[in-house]
């Protein structure tokens, strides 16, 4: 597994495992399979209501806990810095770890405005320990830069909606800038017009490889890390399966000629959207 090199000195794999909806004792099998087949960076959240399973399934697996990279996420109803601090002692006892790897406010929320304020818990809770690298997902440019302006500390990674249909070049290119690495949710658009479209399947026959790898590869090769999710231990390999091809540039373009002004899945727009 590749890395990518992290504001704050901390390394993340270019490739995760996300656990969305994987719950339970199958939810656990999934993600020890995951473990097992070489991926290092696991994907949860407050709201996923799995940080327990995310935890078990560390426990259950053969990989050592310092090999893991394990994110989560705080979610709006704690944007308030005492309500931050809790949510965050909370998951680690769910995750039973002693630390998170990566901590993330999940929205920006904006009407609420509250986030510079989870921002400064989040900065607290790391120089407590209790997380190792902080980040934020959803957030714009526009948030980022306020919260820079107002605490002097950069988000090391920001997770966004990001997919063929949806690539967001200018945002990339401003977290680029800035030094801070963009991961991928819903990285294959939970779209199967984007898996078999015609120019992506045409891409994949010439490497000889799937859409979903070649999809993978157009974001890593972008600088982005996918974190795709699947319960199948096939598709997980072949998810993984990445590292033994470059695309060409041409490809490259004509993978970013896909995208669209309204290529949101549904319509969450982080100016407006709200998640508690």
């Amino acid at each position: 597994m590749e890395n990518l090199n992290m504001l704050d000195g901390q390394v993340l794999p270019v490739l995760g495992f996300g656990t969305y909806k994987l719950n339970g004792t199958q939810g656990v099998h999934a993600i020890v399979n995951a473990l097992n087949n070489g991926y290092r960076l696991l994907d949860t959240a407050y709201n996923y209501e799995n940080e327990g399973t995310v935890g078990k399934a560390i426990e259950y697996s053969h990989v050592s806990r310092d090999q893991i990279i394990v994110t989560s996420k705080l979610p709006g109803r704690y944007h308030d810095y005492d309500s931050a601090m809790v949510a965050i002692q909370e998951s680690i006892y769910r995750l039973n770890v002693d630390y998170i790897d990566l901590y993330l406010i999940h929205w920006p929320n904006p009407k609420q405005g509250k986030y510079v304020e989870a921002w400064r818990a989040l900065i607290d809770a790391q120089k407590a320990g209790l997380v190792k690298s902080i980040g934020v997902c959803n957030f714009l440019p526009e948030h980022i830069d306020t919260l820079e302006k107002e605490t002097g500390v950069l988000p090391t990674v920001n997770q966004i909606e990001l997919h063929p249909f949806f690539n967001q070049k200018d945002v990339l290119e401003y977290h680029q800038e800035k030094g801070i690495i963009v991961e991928a949710w819903s990285p294959l658009g939970r779209d199967v017009n984007i898996m078999n479209h015609e120019v992506i399947q045409q891409i994949a026959d010439k490497y000889n490889k799937t859409t979903v790898q070649v999809i993978l590869k157009w974001h890593i090769q972008n600088g982005v890390v996918p974190i795709p999710k699947s319960a199948s231990n096939v598709r997980q390999l072949q998810n993984i399966d990445v590292f033994d091809f470059y695309l060409e540039s041409e490809d490259l373009t004509q993978i970013d000629l896909l995208s669209k002004e309204d290529g949101r899945r549904k319509d969450q727009d982080p100016a407006e959207y709200e998640e508690f």
